[in-house]
């Protein structure tokens, strides 16, 4: 992408947010956009296609809090007007860049990190995958995606296929942007830094060599595929393996796996957040896994041993004569893996199960059952609120 084009882009307008969205109505907003507008969702559709690789360049600058803070700073500083080399400032058509305009005549002679626009306009436009005033190719841009899995799928570990849509390197000149059989050769103006110096009395400029365009190489054969930028928008599949005992809302970072960078240079990496659906039976404290197991007072009174699910099948947990209602009763190793190997503890709390209706035996038993225990001297409520 240009400088202008970066500069003129509305990239809250592209969400359908204000500038001043927090991060999570931004995350919202793409979610959304990106579901209705995935080409899964719209087979042949290129307009939907074409929005949702805007959508998803809008995501990538302003989900990152430091390209969207040069973003903002950036556009704010251009609001009113846009400079040229003779000095002053020269609006374009519509409030736009007039055609003489060039940051690389203004800011060039910024040394790097020296904190000023220099490293500020160099380090938002060099994102691109455009080279470094040493000639060094800049990665491709990270990329995020999701994936939603079961609870005892993330609790175990899974392979995931994820279909993704996104910048890849040429499959015909493998992202060197040169006709096969052909290679790139060093600029002889820049010599491969991609930009060169200026002197103007006392003061020295650096911009973007016009023979090369900043890239240190030039393409005498472009490849026809990728018109010589080494790169491709096309759809692919990535198998993720999720690690056991990944939890909702973790990121995993694969890295090589984002956007290709220009001209062969690294791709960016991919960052796939899970999200974990509820389980009927199990819940999680951590690595421990927990259920609620119902029991009959029966059982509790006079102790019992019970078959529970974990997740590799089932085992015999023991309730202890006279155990009380809510009681948790620990399983070692039965929980969810750990990194480091072991896994947590299956905590099993048991909850009487009243039955809502009796038989005439089952009642009469019950009552008789009910005047033992008074006789006995046994009382509930004993020592409770003061009686």
């Amino acid at each position: 992408m240009s400088q202008r084009e970066w500069i003129e882009k509305d990239f809250y307008k592209e969400l359908g947010v204000s500038s001043s969205a927090s991060q999570d109505e931004i995350k919202k907003a793409y979610r959304k956009l990106a579901r209705d507008l995935h080409p899964d969702a719209n087979p042949g559709d290129t307009q939907a296609e074409e929005r949702f690789k805007a959508v998803s360049e809008a995501h990538a600058v302003l989900s990152d809090p430091a390209k969207r803070k040069e973003y903002d700073e950036t556009r704010k500083l251009f609001a009113g007007g846009y400079p040229r080399t003779g000095g002053g400032f020269t609006p374009g058509p519509g409030g736009g860049f007039s055609s003489e305009f060039n940051l690389g005549d203004i800011f060039g002679g910024a040394q790097a990190g020296d904190g000023g626009l220099g490293d500020l306009l160099g380090g938002l436009f060099n994102r691109g995958g455009t080279r470094t005033a040493g000639g060094r190719p800049r990665r491709g841009a990270d990329v995020e995606t999701e994936t939603t899995l079961g609870f005892r799928e993330a609790a175990q570990g899974v392979t995931v296929p994820l279909r993704m849509t996104s910048p890849s390197p040429c499959t015909t000149c493998h992202g060197s942007g040169a006709k096969p059989g052909t290679s790139p050769r060093v600029c002889p103006i820049c010599n491969g830094a991609g930009v060169i110096s200026r002197n103007q009395g006392a003061f020295g400029f650096s911009e973007p060599c016009d023979e090369c365009r900043g890239s240190g190489s030039i393409i005498d054969d472009p490849c026809v595929d990728c018109t010589g930028s080494g790169i491709q928008n096309r759809t692919r599949t990535i198998t993720v393996r999720i690690p056991p005992g990944v939890g909702d809302g973790q990121r995993i970072r694969l890295a090589g796996q984002g956007e290709a960078g220009l001209r062969g240079a690294p791709s960016g990496d991919l960052f796939v957040t899970v999200h974990v659906n509820q389980d009927k039976v199990f819940g999680r404290n951590g690595d421990d896994l927990t259920l609620v197991l119902p029991v009959s007072y029966a059982e509790l009174v006079l102790g019992t041993t019970v078959s529970v699910p974990t997740l590799e099948g089932r085992v015999g947990v023991k309730v202890p004569p006279g155990t009380a209602d809510g009681r948790i009763l620990r399983v070692r190793g039965r929980g969810v893996p750990k990194r480091g190997g072991g896994a947590g503890d299956l905590l099993v709390t048991v909850k009487v199960a009243v039955p809502q209706k009796l038989d005439e035996a089952a009642t009469e038993s019950l009552q008789n059952y009910a005047q033992a225990e008074q006789a006995s001297g046994f009382d509930p409520r004993a020592g409770w609120a003061g009686a």
